[in-house]
């Protein structure tokens, strides 16, 4: 299917999913601009993980007092 306007997107929206169920892809347009595409769900790109960072963040460690019992130290101070 073609490039299609926005407002006959919003006035033929039926048409169009029943379009991507078949296996075409959609190109809505906004003053001759793409500014949408929708696609059947196995042509989609794979979407990429975030990195495994949990033995990094076990490596980490940490010095001094935890910083909400730093807040509240420096809350009490400021009162008297």
């Amino acid at each position: 299917m073609g490039p299609i306007k926005m407002k006959d997107a919003r006035a033929r929206l039926s048409d169009l999913i029943r379009a991507v169920e078949h296996g075409e892809s959609v190109t809505i347009t906004k003053r001759g601009k793409t500014v949408a595409r929708i696609i059947p769900p196995d042509m989609a790109p794979a979407a990429k993980k975030a990195p495994d960072l949990s033995a990094f963040r076990a490596s980490l460690k940490a010095a001094g007092k935890p910083l909400s019992q730093v807040v509240i130290d420096n809350r009490r101070k400021a009162r008297f």
